[in-house]
């Protein structure tokens, strides 16, 4: 488990929703980045590699905020963001299919722990 002093930052659950438009966009951009990659014809890899570079560039964008992309297929993108309630470190959790900020998950049990935030 990773202790809250290994993250750079702690979100609040205003910070983090406040942080949701430039968030959502960022989404949009990976999954859209990654659509193109698995649409890319086999004629045209010479492209795959600036694709590659844009959709590191975008997670970069998530991790320099302090919150990570957790979608590694590429389908809804999710974030968690890290934060503290009731003295626990845990990820408020967020899809991108979700108009708002309602879920959170201890750490270790990831998104299947998903639980209402309180």
């Amino acid at each position: 488990m990773r202790r809250s002093m290994e993250f750079k930052k702690l979100f609040t659950c205003q910070e983090a929703a406040s942080t949701l438009p430039l968030v959502r966009q960022i989404v949009d951009d990976i999954l859209e980045t990654a659509r193109k990659i698995r649409e890319l014809p086999e004629d045209d890899k010479d492209n795959l590699p600036r694709l590659q570079d844009d959709l590191k560039e975008h997670m970069l964008e998530l991790d320099e905020m302090g919150c990570f992309f957790k979608d590694w297929d590429f389908s809804v993108g999710l974030v968690d963001f890290p934060s503290v309630i009731d003295g626990a470190t845990v990820f408020l959790c967020w899809r991108s299919d979700e108009k708002e900020l309602g879920w959170y998950h201890p750490v270790e049990e990831g998104f299947a722990g998903r639980r209402p935030l309180p």
